[in-house]
């Protein structure tokens, strides 16, 4: 049994080398994970007031009160928190300018050598007996306790190795019957996989065939959309193999042209993958964790037994997903759809859905989710319903039913009136703005890029004893107001604010006309002098609120890609159904015989220029045969608003490509119903993922709106997925993009084709896709195809110059 050691062994563990502190680094904060915007409330825990962030650093290192795990810093506040909880061990709440740094070797799950150091969370040994609390007693009485090993964390009951044991961390165990025995903690220097590695985070960049993996931050050999800075979750490092799409194992785009990708030969760990809490009669979110057993679709078909290949081929075996309890022909979720389903033995039909009832009060994941999508939010939004899903710094909300990157209790189980839908952004706690959680694993939660309906005045309660506004001084921001030089002085709640050079009601050091002298900071205005993202801010005259931001409204010229009116943005299908705003897509155009019958759409990608397909234009190559109409919202085009143009030159696009450009023989005149889009950077790949809008008077096959612009949002699917044999089957070329739903029934169709596909980044509507060609409308595994506008960016610039 575990008894003390030699008085050798003890002086090893006394003097070994952990990792702990790193006072001695020459970067303290190198030994911290950092996350912005969350908080843990726990006991005990040291406040202290400090300068910086490294200060902070160091009160932890030195923590004697308790082991310091992890540490809450407010730059605005001077204020430090040292705390001995982390994101393993306590819930993360999400508070304003909170930053949470925690110590990255509590967070590891491996160990080295024999595991002296391992500070993990694995509690059960290797034969799955549950570990006892060292400090406990029962059924055990320890030789080994945190009393007899200070240094060794024996907090919990996780598994450690105090006092040296050559077979690496172990417990005594709550089985009678069993003292103690080691735990199955894996080797950091194994590269292995858990389940299908999604979670892989390893350094190999060879392929199975031996390939060099291509960076993914590089566009060549092979274009791509798996974007590390649009993918923050992903962790796509460097050259190493990733697995940020569902494959059943990492992979990555090799440096050979004649190979796209691979996979990538990583072993699976030996030790046992971790456990779900299953869902057995109902289905939380997506029903990623259902466990039941239904195994019918939703039209009453049998679902195929996974492990079978018939009817249906296919790659969701259960030894490509082992686990994602593929058991059986049950309904299942492996690869993150809306909902459960499974291929049935109809050979006519591939994969259905699964009627697998929802738990609790949470909206039904089939049913249709088009929001009203308004652009602006009442009050503090708790009732927005609109459909924005990015953030104040342009980063992608987090799916609420996702616990990815960010482990959360708002769901819609929990807040079931807040219509916690998709990733919308949404106020179900009652903040003062709509927000969400964040896909970056560095910034927890932001607000989102969303404006108040009514207008605060500006000046109303600014300080008369201070410096007043000039009409020379600009009173909007650019982008996060850093270079904000306005009069505005009064917080989002009307408060004035304190003088940054005074110390009186609230004391600060941080940020003053000394310490930051090219900030702005003479008077009492709203500043941004630490580039926060919400915005500029300022320490208030109300001793309760020592500092809160200010409304700057943005700088809002009219500029391409920026509608007057903005769009609904909603999730619903122009084959099946969205009748936009009038004129929220001012860059719309209709393609029109002589006789005025539409035939295709367009884009206004200048006041003299439009983007079409090059298909729309096979009638004839004559610019007299065609028409186009601009501001316009029914086809009928009885708006006082249109403006008709007659085409003076078409030039068409390389050989092989759907592209064509059209010249108006006169500019449009711009206005609020008649505005250009956006063109993209040249040769940029949208992320895959990204939500986008096709918009059009195209077939509706008899589902309503017929003869006013619908419109209809879903996203950008990855060339890889979208060339899958089940799908495209390889038809995608490098200059064409897929949009759409897996499952379908949204698509743009005929009388489409030519119209613009958009996507929405920092304020701005930007043309990426030119509707192009698909298997029919809106059928399932079949998505829209477009062409890829930033390929032929350089083609437009010269062709408008040379025209």
């Amino acid at each position: 049994m575990k008894v003390h050691k030699a008085v050798l062994l003890l002086s090893l563990f006394l003097f070994a080398d952990f990792p702990r502190a790193q006072t001695e680094s020459t970067d303290v904060l190198e030994a911290y994970i950092k996350t912005d915007g969350a908080w843990i409330v726990k006991l005990p825990k040291v406040q202290y007031t400090v300068k910086t962030v490294e200060e902070c650093a160091s009160k932890c290192d030195k923590e004697t009160s308790f082991t310091c795990r992890s540490f809450l810093y407010h730059e605005k506040d001077q204020d430090c928190v040292t705390l001995p909880a982390n994101s393993k061990t306590d819930q993360i709440l999400r508070r304003m300018s909170a930053v949470l740094y925690e110590k990255k070797e509590y967070l590891l799950e491996c160990m080295h050598g024999i595991g002296m150091e391992y500070r993990g969370t694995k509690s059960k040994t290797k034969s799955g007996k549950t570990c006892q609390r060292w400090e406990g007693t029962f059924p055990h009485l320890p030789n080994i306790s945190p009393k007899t090993h200070p240094k060794a964390d024996l907090e919990f009951n996780f598994c450690r190795n105090p006092d040296g044991d050559k077979g690496g961390p172990w417990c005594y165990t709550t089985d009678p019957q069993k003292r103690w025995e080691n735990c199955d903690i894996q080797d950091c220097t194994e590269e292995c996989i858990q389940c299908s590695g999604e979670t892989y985070r390893g350094k190999i960049s060879t392929t199975v065939s031996g390939f060099t993996c291509q960076h993914w931050d590089l566009q060549k050999p092979h274009n791509h959309g798996y974007i590390p800075s649009a993918l923050p979750d992903k962790y796509l490092e460097e050259n190493y193999c990733r697995n940020p799409d569902g494959e059943p194992r990492p992979w990555c785009f090799t440096t050979s042209p004649t190979k796209r990708w691979e996979s990538c030969s990583i072993p699976r760990c030996a030790t046992e993958p971790p456990t779900i809490v299953p869902e057995i009669a109902c289905t939380i979110g997506e029903g990623s964790s259902y466990r039941g057993t239904i195994a019918v679709t939703v039209s009453g078909k049998t679902c195929q037994d996974w492990a079978s290949q018939s009817p249906q081929k296919h790659s969701r075996t259960p030894d490509n997903y082992p686990c994602k309890g593929l058991d059986g022909n049950y309904c299942r979720n492996p690869d993150s759809e809306r909902s459960p389903w499974c291929y049935t033995t109809d050979p006519e039909t591939r994969w259905e859905y699964c009627s697998v009832p929802t738990c609790g009060d949470q909206p039904r994941p089939e049913e249709p989710v088009i929001p009203e999508g308004e652009g602006c939010y009442e009050g503090d939004g708790t009732s927005y319903r609109g459909a924005m899903s990015e953030t104040i710094s342009g980063k992608k909300c987090q799916f609420w039913t996702s616990m990815e990157p960010h482990r959360h209790s708002k769901t819609p189980q929990t807040f079931p009136k807040a219509d916690l839908r998709r990733n919308l952004c949404r106020n179900p706690d009652g903040d003062r703005a709509p927000w969400c959680y964040t896909t970056d694993p560095t910034v927890r939660w932001e607000y989102c890029n969303i404006e108040r309906c009514e207008t605060k005045p500006s000046e109303a309660a600014a300080s008369p004893s201070l410096t007043p506004p000039t009409s020379l001084e600009i009173d909007c921001k650019i982008g996060s107001g850093a270079s904000y030089r306005g009069p505005i002085s009064t917080t989002v709640m009307g408060v004035t604010c304190q003088a940054w050079s005074s110390m009186i009601p609230h004391q600060h050091s941080s940020f003053t006309p000394e310490t930051h002298p090219d900030k702005g900071l003479e008077s009492n205005q709203c500043r941004n002098p630490d580039s926060d993202v919400n915005g500029p801010w300022c320490y208030t005259t109300d001793r309760s609120k020592k500092w809160d931001y200010c409304h700057i409204p943005d700088c809002d010229d009219l500029k391409c890609g920026q509608p007057s009116t903005k769009p609904k943005r909603c999730f619903g299908r122009i084959v099946g159904g969205c009748i936009s705003k009038p004129h929220s897509w001012p860059w719309q155009i209709s393609l029109r015989t002589r006789g005025k019958i539409h035939f295709c759409g367009g884009t206004l990608i200048d006041a003299q220029w439009v983007l079409t397909a090059a298909h729309c234009l096979e009638r004839s190559d004559s610019p007299y045969a065609y028409k186009i109409f601009l501001g316009v919202h029914t086809e009928l085009a009885s708006e006082s608003s249109k403006q008709e143009r007659d085409v003076s030159k078409i030039i068409k696009g390389p050989a092989g490509t759907d592209i064509a450009l059209l010249k108006l023989d006169r500019p449009a005149i711009i206005t609020d119903e008649v505005l250009p889009a956006c063109l993209p950077e040249k040769d940029y790949i949208v992320p895959s993922n990204t939500e986008c809008y096709v918009t059009g008077w195209g077939e509706t096959q008899g589902t309503g709106g017929k003869g006013v612009l619908k419109e209809t949002g879903f996203p950008v699917i990855e060339n890889k997925i979208c060339n899958r044999p089940s799908f495209l089957n390889g038809r995608v070329k490098e200059h064409e993009m897929c949009a759409g739903n897996i499952e379908g029934g949204n698509d743009s169709c005929q009388g489409d084709s030519g119209g613009p596909l958009v996507c929405y980044a920092q304020n701005t509507f930007v043309l990426q896709g030119v509707t192009s060609w698909g298997l029919g409308c809106a059928n399932a595994m079949k998505p829209g195809v477009y062409t890829r506008v930033s390929k032929f960016v350089s083609w437009i610039e010269r062709s408008m110059k040379e025209n």
